[in-house]
């Protein structure tokens, strides 16, 4: 899927507001909801993930044995796709399944303690594993996956217990992807074949793992996948979710997203992620979150990729920009390799974005929308708030002549005497207004500590 970005509406009101935006707080212990979306969708949203605005998403599983084309790999080879039977004709003996992909699929190099420090490195607050993709294979030693699952076959292991144990040793939060459907579980087909009238896959493996993933790890995120062939009546979505909002061990502190069933996406649902990279360009009235990948031309690990095929550091920081100004988090994938390591260039990406926000996260952590997301007058410049006094201009390209001429704060400059820093940089900057806009005078280039983007706090 190719990404699309689009910019942000341009709401051109002057003075300083904070945009309307969803209701994040502590959810209440006492409450109870019933089995129905009117139901559920009263839930409030905890608050801490409003406030953590940065994740990682990790794509791991079988399919970062062949690393070739993405996660979708046994889908599209079943389906004939000419590339990858192409692939396995020139690579692989005649009579190559599958399933004989997962022995490769050793993990020897992960250390969950050096993958959570890298994370925590790179600024996120929480982090998102697949449990389990759309082939089926579990990450953990699960009692409905057998022979199909990380203690099985494979490297011997649960790896979600111990990617768990490390990401919260390192104070931040664990989440959880897991698909619904599985392409080839003769359950699902059988279900399939019915148009879904029975429910043998859904009762007899999908929900139970389900459970046993939340009781068993406690993720503060359940991810949601694998929804479009079937309605959320077949998956007995609502009936799942009212345990884990009344019942489940992390009733208080659990968020999900909207991809439940067929006509659930951008409807229900703690927050959105309606599609894959969704950067919808306006301001939400319900939380989101742009799930995206660094390789973009894939969620998992590719041995054919190349340097073209990654965002670049500046690419990264201005899709946190544009997400995080209209009220949405980022969640940004790096797809791992089959011996468990994270390749030198989503490393680097990581910590150059943790470089970043180690002078410019007051900007972002924490922050709100503020009533105008992006500039009038000058493009790349994004702004958000975190109090009635404070706005932050994101500004994505250093301006000519070290002056940035600003349309849509004009506003805080005209109606008092405002004051401009740039954080990085010691010295107050100067500015002076004409009829419309406001000039702000950048300094010498070589004396700012900030790359890639820079923050102007502007306090009146």
């Amino acid at each position: 899927m190719k990404q699309n970005l689009y910019c942000c509406l341009l709401l051109a009101i002057t003075g300083n507001t904070i945009a309307n935006t969803p209701q994040t707080v502590q959810v209440p212990g006492d409450t109870h909801y019933e089995p129905t979306w009117d139901s559920l969708d009263t839930r409030p949203i905890p608050s801490w993930f409003d406030e953590a605005k940065i994740g990682i998403f990790l794509h791991w599983g079988v399919f970062s044995v062949p690393s070739f084309g993405g996660e979708w790999f046994w889908a599209y080879w079943k389906g004939e796709e000419p590339e990858f039977v192409d692939f396995i004709e020139k690579n692989y003996p005649p009579g190559w399944s599958y399933q004989e992909f997962a022995k490769d699929f050793t993990a020897e190099f992960f250390d969950p303690d050096e993958w959570a420090q890298l994370f925590k490195k790179s600024g996120a607050k929480y982090v998102v594993l697949t449990s389990k993709h759309h082939e089926g294979y579990a990450l953990w030693p699960s009692k409905y996956s057998f022979g199909w699952n990380a203690q099985d076959i494979g490297p011997h292991r649960d790896l979600i217990g111990d990617l768990a144990k490390g990401v919260r040793s390192k104070g931040l939060r664990f989440g959880l992807y897991h698909s619904l459907y599985e392409w080839f579980n003769p359950l699902y087909l059988s279900d399939k074949n019915n148009s879904f009238q029975s429910q043998e896959f859904v009762n007899n493996k999908m929900l139970p793992e389900m459970y046993e993933l939340i009781n068993n790890y406690e993720p503060s995120i359940l991810w949601s996948d694998g929804d479009w062939e079937a309605n959320d009546t077949y998956f007995r979505s609502t009936e799942f979710l009212a345990w884990l909002y009344n019942e489940s061990p992390v009733k208080n502190e659990i968020l999900v997203n909207d991809r439940w069933g067929i006509g659930i996406p951008c409807k229900h649902g703690d927050f959105y992620s309606c599609k894959d990279r969704y950067n919808p360009g306006v301001l939400q009235s319900h939380k989101w979150e742009n799930a995206m990948t660094l390789d973009k031309e894939s969620w998992g690990y590719r041995r054919n990729a190349n340097i073209t095929s990654y965002l670049t550091t500046h690419d990264l920081i201005q899709t946190l920009a544009e997400t995080i100004s209209c009220g949405g988090n980022l969640l940004i994938n790096v797809g791992p390799t089959k011996e468990g390591t994270i390749i030198p260039i989503f490393q680097q990406r990581l910590t150059d974005l943790g470089n970043w926000l180690s002078i410019n996260g007051e900007a972002i952590y924490s922050s709100k929308p503020w009533k105008a997301q992006n500039d009038t007058l000058t493009p790349g410049v994004w702004y958000t708030t975190n109090s009635l006094n404070t706005v932050y201009a994101i500004v994505l390209q250093w301006p000519e002549k070290n002056v940035l001429e600003l349309e849509s704060v004009f506003g805080l400059f005209s109606e008092s005497n405002a004051n401009v820093t740039m954080l990085g940089y010691k010295s107050e900057l100067k500015w002076n207004i004409d009829a419309k806009s406001v000039s702000i005078q950048f300094p010498n280039k070589a004396t700012v500590t900030s790359q890639w983007a820079w923050v102007l706090k502007i306090t009146k």
